[in-house]
């Protein structure tokens, strides 16, 4: 050995001024490391104070229809319903086919239903139903009949990037009617409201003509729906759209599968009064198991009628994208 020492010798221990030194560099790095982690807990702390959150936490956006004068961008194409009226329950396509089917996102559990879109694409621009949903398209992704996409493109390129908006207060094809669902009764009720141009955002009903609305909570198979049931009817119903306008009608009878057709327009004024003879249509999802009077509204009212008699009042308001349930 070189330096001196048997082999076999233990080794050295510390001395004492060593042995301070090293508890010494120990007590320095459990001190700094204690300062550390407080000065990450306070960080952490006073982030959550103020309101800041990881950006893996941004809110995601709300589901909800095109509404008001934004244009979008997107691509389109086509498919066939078999004269089928969609998810959206309608008792079958537009006479004239002209409808879209929209993502979940837009579709936005039914909201969309009954609304009306321009999309606009390389050879023109087409106005749709909004009657169904296509649960595999992502926003801006429009699913049109055959006769659409023909419209505003050659078929033969089967998707085709497009422009599209919602139309606010189109032309009306008829007066509101009312559907009531297979299934219904005094302790079950469900009505699918048709021909209201704008998308909806609530419905109420009452028993008769007074008494308190009780708000209809919205399916996304674009049913109103009261689950403990509204009454044997007949029943006042009073429908409201996005934009404002509101319409209420009396004299609904309980009389599942049958459309109950009304005098009164949702907006533009009420259609001229004459009897209606309910019609039965196929009910479009499966369900559970008179003469009116006029309660006239500011402004507009209907004439009578001997079988149903409505009235109608059009308030235009501010655009309200939230749709929601109740009157």
């Amino acid at each position: 050995m070189t330096d001196g020492s048997a082999p076999g010798d233990p080794a050295p221990r510390p001395t004492a001024g060593r042995r301070r030194a090293l508890r010494s560099a120990r007590t320095r790095w459990l001190v700094a490391g204690g300062v550390a982690a407080l000065a990450t807990v306070l960080g952490l702390s006073l982030a959550l104070r103020s309101g800041a959150a990881p950006a893996c936490a941004a809110p995601r956006a709300l589901a909800a229809p095109p509404a008001g004068t934004t244009v979008h961008k997107g691509k389109a194409t086509f498919y066939d319903s078999k004269g089928a009226g969609g998810n959206c329950s309608y008792p079958s396509a537009p006479a004239n086919r002209r409808y879209v089917a929209l993502g979940p996102s837009e579709y936005a559990a039914g909201a969309a239903c009954g609304g009306f879109l321009d999309v606009t694409g390389p050879r023109g621009t087409v106005r749709v139903l909004v009657m169904d949903q296509c649960p595999e398209c992502e926003p801006g992704h429009l699913d049109l009949s055959r006769e659409a996409f023909a419209e505003i493109a050659d078929p033969v390129q089967g998707v085709v990037g497009i422009s599209y908006r919602a139309v606010v207060d189109p032309p009306l094809p008829g007066p509101l009617t009312f559907r009531i669902k297979e299934g219904a009764s005094q302790w079950w009720f469900a009505v699918l409201v048709g021909q209201h141009g704008n998308p909806l955002r609530s419905v109420g009903v009452r028993q008769g003509s007074s008494g308190a609305w009780r708000g209809a909570a919205r399916q996304d198979y674009n049913y109103w729906l009261i689950e403990s049931g509204a009454g044997p009817g007949p029943y006042a119903i009073r429908v409201t759209d996005v934009y404002g306008h509101r319409a209420s009608a009396t004299g609904i009878r309980m009389a599942p599968g049958q459309v109950q057709r009304s005098t009164v327009r949702m907006y533009g004024g009420a259609a001229p009064a004459r009897a209606t003879t309910p019609v039965r249509t196929p009910s479009a999802r499966p369900s559970r198991s008179t003469s009116a009077s006029v309660s006239a509204s500011p402004g507009l009212a209907a004439a009578a009628s001997p079988r149903a008699v409505l009235d109608a009042a059009v308030t235009p308001a501010e655009p309200n994208r939230a749709a929601g349930c109740g009157g």
